[in-house]
């Protein structure tokens, strides 16, 4: 939240989740239909970030953790073909999973850790932490899940240090940076700026995400059933239309 002449700025949960969209859309554009515009994809780097952030949100707003994980799930299945047609021009493609299957991994990696946290044993809480930290790191690499292990390690982030205080701020963005510039890296630019030369990575825009994020107050902001399937439908549906246009185009 944030005060610029008495007009808050302030972000919901259905912003969030549509500017993800849009985000993604442009991505996938440039993966697909429109390749070389890197505008589009330097945008995309902001989606995964918020995504990740509402999956947490998810968990903790939802009245059944069960019904959560099977919406997902369902919603997995049925974004697999499109997005294998996307990412492997196949209709089978075993060597990258869609990242719907990495929230998934993720929430059952925080119910663990809230399961643990309801025992009342510190040590047992710890234990579990790193244990699932480490899940994370392998469950992320062998299962093939789209961001890999930076994937879902990115959703314990924002569930570890879930939170307003200025040290879970500072921790997002270390954390972030981390995963994002570091483990993840990739494509870099360069420029150079007073005669010295510098590359950034592209995958560092991701931190912008911390931004909307930043300003979301817990508040939900406009929601029905129908809006909510428009969620978990916009994945698959997009990818499939992308596939066909690519096809025909």
């Amino acid at each position: 939240e944030f005060m610029i002449k008495n007009v808050k700025l302030e972000t919901t949960s259905m912003s969030l989740h549509l500017m993800a969209m849009g985000f993604m859309l442009c991505d996938h554009l440039w993966a697909t239909i429109v390749p070389g515009n890197d505008w589009l994809t330097c945008i995309g780097r902001l989606t995964f970030p918020i995504f990740a952030f509402l999956t947490v949100e998810g968990y903790f707003h939802t009245h059944s953790f069960k019904k959560y994980m099977t919406r997902l799930l369902i919603f997995a299945i049925l974004s697999e073909i499109p997005f294998n047609l996307v990412m492997g021009s196949s209709w089978f493609y075993p060597i990258h999973q869609n990242v719907l299957w990495t929230f998934l991994l993720g929430l059952g990696l925080i119910h663990l850790n809230e399961k643990a946290k309801k025992t009342g044993k510190l040590v047992k809480r710890i234990l579990t932490g790193i244990g699932t930290v480490c899940m994370a790191y392998v469950l992320g690499i062998v299962l093939f899940v789209d961001y890999y292990h930076a994937g879902v390690l990115m959703v314990l982030v924002f569930y570890f240090f879930r939170g307003r205080k200025w040290w879970n701020f500072i921790s997002q963005f270390l954390l972030l940076y981390y995963i994002n510039v570091e483990m993840l890296g990739g494509y870099t630019y360069e420029f150079t700026l007073f005669g010295e030369t510098y590359y950034f990575v592209r995958q560092g825009f991701a931190l912008l995400a911390l931004i909307p994020i930043w300003l979301y107050q817990g508040n939900e902001g406009y929601k029905s059933k129908a809006l909510q399937y428009v969620y978990y439908g916009f994945y698959p549906v997009h990818l499939l239309i992308l596939a066909l246009l690519r096809m025909i185009i």
